[in-house]
Formats: C-alpha cells, structure tokens, sequence
C-alpha cells in the first residue's frame, strides 16, 4: 500500500482537533503504524495548508492546525471512495 502517496488522508484524519505540527509524524507512527519523512510531513502540511483543507493555528506557542470544513468534507468524499472500492474487489 502506498501510505506516504496517501500521506494527504492521514493528517487530515488527525485534523479532528487542534493538532501540533511537530507532533504529526509520532501521531501517524501511533494510530497507523508507520513514519512518514519529516520533509515529506511538511512538504504535505503546506499544500493542505494552501488548498484549505487545514488552517494554521498556535498552541501552546507552537505551529498547529485544525481540519476545516472543506477538509472535512474531502476526508469524507475519500471514505465514501474506499467504501465503495472495498464492495467492488
């Protein structure tokens, strides 16, 4: 499976609540089982960043984020598209 292509789909699933960037890759490692490059993290963060589907925030003094509602709905679109794949194969 190619989990970092997908790299996209895990964030935002960790976007629930306010999350700290400098915490993502443990958290991924955690709930999934896997380590995503740090630069790759980023490179992903940004562009979720860029299209809307994340929005910067601070916590604690540091960078985080939050899903948005257009990220929400992606996530959502992406779970509707892995359902009805796993009822065809």
């Amino acid at each position: 499976m190619n989990t970092e292509g997908n790299l996209w789909i895990y964030i935002l699933s960790l976007g629930r609540e306010i999350t700290c960037e400098d915490e993502v890759r443990k958290l991924i490692f955690e709930k999934f089982g896997f380590l995503p490059g740090n630069i790759l993290t980023k490179t992903v963060l940004y562009r979720l960043k860029r299209r809307g589907y994340i929005k910067p925030e601070k916590y604690k003094g540091k960078k985080a984020f939050i899903r948005t509602e257009k990220g929400e709905k992606e996530l959502e679109k992406m779970k509707e598209f892995c359902k009805e794949l796993l009822q065809k194969i």
